[in-house]
């Protein structure tokens, strides 16, 4: 059996990506001797498993699980019923987040205030709080019985970003471009923004590479001021000192690296130089100066303030510079009831920061031709429970066996609705997609088999969807 850590290249390059042979030590001292970008690219095999229909993908990532019930499942009967006791069948053996909350009163149905409507020739059921979604309903694929393993925020949201809610695995965007690279020199290939009161329960495992190398692992670009802390040279660091001390450093790490096949050297090399680029191409990407008016009302962004919809554009502006994988999060969607957890308020308010700019993202990448090869993800970790669970106002449990997400672009199929809840929105009554299709679906879509992307680690193959995973064909066109 082969050793967890390797001491040589051609270990490393052996269970590198489709196990075969990667990088060798000869064309590592060419390629760095030659051309930075061969280098330095985040890349490792340009090959794929099956013809790809996407080459970036965006996450719009709602981290605190939005309430299905008051946005895309409409449920008639549960509003007929509000009030009601919900059967036993259903809660039997069901565990839920704070049990004394849930089980210490009568599970009690709670229907939804929410006006719905259908919306384009799909027919797609959207809530009052999504008209701008609502609007691109022929655009999306809407599944409706998403499933989780994780009923608590930070394992559930490492569950979906990892496929494991276990600490220390790679997350998607890792896996992505391990696999299958970037195509930007001077961005990173993964990208994480973040917007809302405060950053997504269990931080930045959600976007860590785990056992990959850390050349993968998500690189988060601040909403105000310098993108990146401490990227700017000091005062009195010339680009030239700066560019001669970078070249020392990469000739006495490249020895190093030949010496030993430590693969963090790599990481470390591709590292300065990607901060090098980045010290020009950060501060272009976040100017939004050359954006025009209408492109900033679309998106109902200001190009000096913080805003999920900024990142949004952001994202738009990613993708067009090559970056393979943006995830951008927004909180709070943690709707129990409570003096600031309402789903009267301040639900109304979360749906308004992020409808209109999500919407607009679709809209801008249509009409940029980019919706072709770009996939759009729009979820959370999970959903909400059909009962009520009273604190100080009326609110929601967690809820993992019924949520909703919604896909846009390439290889989708668009005005498309699949699965289908019970009258109650409490499970799946057909086609039920767990966590780990939904990321074999993605993969699929990306041109990789996900039981052929794996990776050696501690003695065994890991890879994104573990021992699981299935294709969602209704999804794909």
């Amino acid at each position: 059996m082969k050793p967890s850590r390797v001491n040589n290249l051609q270990e490393t390059t052996r269970r590198h990506f489709f196990g075969q042979c990667g990088i060798g030590l000869g064309s590592i001292a060419l390629g760095s001797l030659m051309n930075n970008k061969a280098f330095t690219s985040q890349g490792s095999i340009k090959q794929f498993h099956l013809p790809p229909k996407a080459k970036n993908v965006i996450f719009l990532f709602m981290a605190g699980g939005p309430s299905h019930l008051d946005l895309f499942d409409w449920k008639p009967e549960l509003v007929k019923r509000d009030g009601q006791n919900i059967p036993e069948s259903f809660i039997k053996g069901k565990r839920f987040a704070f049990m004394n909350s849930s089980f210490k009163n009568p599970q009690k149905l709670q229907g939804t205030i929410r006006k719905f409507k259908q919306h384009g020739q799909s027919g797609m059921w959207a809530s009052e709080c999504f008209p701008h979604i609502g609007s691109i309903a022929d655009e999306i694929t809407l599944v409706r019985t998403c499933k989780t393993d994780l009923f608590n925020h930070a394992p559930a949201k490492l569950f979906m970003n990892t496929g494991s809610g276990i600490f220390g695995k790679p997350s998607m965007g890792s896996w992505i471009t391990y696999g299958i690279g970037s195509e930007s020199s001077n961005l990173p290939g993964f990208v994480v923004l973040q917007s809302g009161p405060r950053g997504p329960r269990g931080g930045a495992v959600n976007w860590a590479s785990g056992f990959l190398p850390t050349t993968h692992q998500g690189v988060p670009l601040r909403g105000s001021g310098d993108p990146i802390l401490n990227l700017a040279n000091p005062v009195g660091v010339s680009t030239r000192s700066q560019r001669d001390s970078l070249d020392t450093l990469r000739e006495l790490n490249l020895k190093r690296l030949m010496e030993t096949g430590d693969e963090e050297i790599r990481t470390r090399i591709a590292s300065y130089e990607m901060s090098y680029q980045m010290q020009s191409s950060a501060p272009e990407l976040m100017d939004l100066s050359q954006e025009s008016e209408s492109t900033l009302d679309l998106y109902g962004a200001k190009k000096d303030q913080s805003s999920f919809a900024r990142n949004c554009l952001l994202a738009r502006r990613l993708v067009e510079r090559g970056t393979r994988f943006v995830q951008l999060y927004h909180t709070n969607w943690d709707h129990h009831g409570g003096p600031t957890e309402t789903l009267t308020k301040h639900l109304t308010q979360v749906t308004k920061q992020v409808d209109q700019p999500a919407a607009a993202l679709v809209k801008d990448l249509k009409a940029r031709g980019l919706l072709d090869d770009t996939l759009v993800i729009w979820g959370g970790e999970f959903g909400r429970t059909p009962m009520s669970e009273k604190r100080t106002t009326l609110g929601r449990n967690h809820h993992i066996d019924a949520f909703s997400m919604w896909f846009a672009g390439a290889g989708v199929k668009p005005g498309n609705v699949v699965g289908e809840t019970d009258e109650f929105g409490f499970g799946a009554v057909d086609r039920e997609c767990h966590v780990h299709d939904l990321h074999a679906t993605i993969l699929h879509l990306l041109g990789i088999d996900h039981e052929k992307l794996t990776y050696r680690f501690q003695g065994r193959d890991f890879r994104l969807t573990d021992v699981a995973g299935r294709l969602i064909k209704p999804m794909l066109t």
